[in-house]
């Protein structure tokens, strides 16, 4: 789904246990290619290839990888995308130890994914420049130790990770069941209240149109 001039939202729809789940990496235009942020699980590059080629790029467009957090279905074929292509990968260095092999996800208790390299490690602030315009870097902990969400002022989009959900096309809070501390997570839900968004792409429930105000009302209801 193209969402602006520069930004995609790339849903990959798999078969796991019997059911369709539905995983939403997002991918924004720079003047050198794609940053892409988040991948898939681990097995399934190809099903994430084959949503970038709905908008005419594959691995070979992207110049970034940019993970919102370390957990197996965003983090889980990055090994596999390095291997296909030289796009260094950024994550918050909290989340970093996770995704390089250092330390086993928090959340798992199953055999882990494949270790993949973090090139760079983030904090807070930090920025990419786009063709939609530059994207900031927003710490959300609470579903994980570093969770990160992106926001894109000139485009009033949120990148939400984890740190948002949304269902029936309704957006809703983080999901407590998959989420380390739910406390820190809603304090985090009502830092992204303050930011200027009227739509918000989520890697569980994809693109709303909806934004500050409905992010407000879920920081408030707790």
């Amino acid at each position: 789904m193209q969402l602006t001039d520069h930004v995609y939202s790339l849903p990959v729809t798999l078969e796991l246990g019997g059911a369709e789940r539905t995983f939403t990496p997002t991918a924004v235009e720079t003047e050198k290619g794609l940053i892409l942020f988040d991948t898939t699980i681990h097995g399934y590059a190809d099903e994430l290839e084959a949503a970038l080629g709905e908008h005419g790029f594959d691995f070979d467009d992207v110049r970034f990888v940019v993970l919102t957090h370390h957990d197996g279905d965003h983090a889980g074929a990055l090994a596999t995308l390095q291997e296909r292509t030289d796009a260094p990968t950024f994550a918050h260095w909290a989340e970093a130890p996770y995704v390089d092999g250092r330390e086993f996800p928090e959340k798992s208790d199953a055999e882990r994914y494949p270790p993949a390299r973090v090139d760079v490690e983030l904090i807070d602030g930090v920025g990419f420049s786009t063709l939609a315009g530059p994207i900031e870097l927003v710490e959300t902990f609470g579903h994980t130790r570093g969770h990160s969400s992106f926001h894109l002022p000139e485009e009033q989009l949120l990148i939400a990770g984890d740190a948002l959900t949304a269902a029936d096309g309704e957006l809703q809070g983080p999901a407590a069941q998959h989420t380390l501390e739910m406390d820190q997570a809603m304090e985090s839900v009502a830092l992204l209240g303050e930011l200027d968004v009227s739509h918000t792409v989520c890697f569980h429930g994809g693109h709303v149109d909806a934004g500050s105000e409905r992010i407000r009302e879920i920081a408030n209801s707790e």
